[in-house]
């Protein structure tokens, strides 16, 4: 076997480590393949018999050109004018072998989305030392501080990742609180609905540049049911999938997707929804887990 045959196979082995450590960087799919194929070239270029523990090696490698991608992201202020939502992984009611490190540790689009809201070098030392297990010293060279100044920005991203909504570990049961859900909305019961919901929930829509004016973010019981009744004609087209490991469900009328929903579940309340509804960004997810 030749050395850069040799080389990719040992690639090979820590690829799906490494796009999981770059969707929980960047949470989007595309970009954490780019970051993984921008690992590779420099794997290729390196001088990789001094290298002695590859897999750290890549590891670091792969966060520096995400922290390199999250600040470009800034520099050229691409921000959302509404709520910007992760990529999110749906499958049917399995979880697909490819799709298990991306949501492992409850990776929820939840916690996703308050990795968003982020610096970057804080989303690196979190992402990287509390996820990953990462120690600092070998982190804090890719953002240029100290071990100890390192370890403040994993703390202060600690404390903003403690907000996030864990939800209930039994699949079962959230389903059944999301078919709840939809069957109050689809019968136009309204008390139904709001019982079903979290006194504080969240319901956050990312319609993209094409639909802004889905890009909303809608807060308290009351207002969540009432936005809720307005997609009543969009029941006969909703379909049950795992969204992020979660109970979710994908609306495709006509055979198109409109809209990819995750529902948190915690205490048997629906205490966050997200929805993405990006025309441009729905066609490029892979739905072909859920069948025809």
């Amino acid at each position: 076997m030749d050395q850069q045959t040799w080389l990719a196979e040992r690639f090979e082995e820590n690829r799906a480590h490494l796009r999981a450590v770059a969707y929980r960087m960047l949470g989007s799919l595309n970009e954490a393949d780019d970051a993984v194929q921008e690992a590779w070239v420099r794997l290729a270029r390196s001088d990789h018999h001094r290298i002695g523990n590859l897999g750290g090696w890549l590891t670091t490698v792969v966060g520096r050109v995400c922290l390199d991608m999250l600040r470009s992201r800034r520099s050229l202020h691409e921000q959302p004018l509404g709520p910007r939502l992760p990529d999110p992984i749906v499958s049917d009611d399995h979880l697909d072998p490819d799709h298990e490190a991306l949501v492992a540790d409850s990776v929820g689009l939840a916690l996703l989305v308050v990795l968003e809201t982020l610096a970057p070098a804080e989303r690196l030392a979190f992402v990287l030392h509390d996820m990953f297990a990462v120690p600092f010293d070998d982190i804090a060279p890719i953002v240029r501080r100290s071990p100890a100044a390192t370890r403040q920005l994993a703390s202060r991203a600690r404390r903003r990742v403690q907000g996030a909504a864990v939800p209930d570990t039994d699949i079962t049961g959230q389903r059944e609180v999301v078919d709840a859900f939809f069957a109050a909305s689809r019968h136009g019961d309204f008390g139904a609905l709001v019982a079903v919901l979290d006194p504080d929930v969240v319901l956050r829509s990312d319609g993209g540049v094409l639909r802004p004016a889905a890009s909303v973010v809608i807060r308290g019981a009351m207002a969540v049911a009432s936005q809720a009744f307005e997609f009543r004609r969009l029941h006969p087209f909703v379909r049950a999938a795992l969204v992020n490991g979660t109970a979710g469900v994908v609306v495709t009328p006509h055979g198109r997707p409109f809209c990819v929903m995750a529902f948190t579940v915690r205490n048997g309340k629906i205490v966050e929804i997200d929805a993405l509804a990006d025309p441009e960004r729905l066609r490029q997810l892979d739905l072909t887990l859920l069948g025809p």
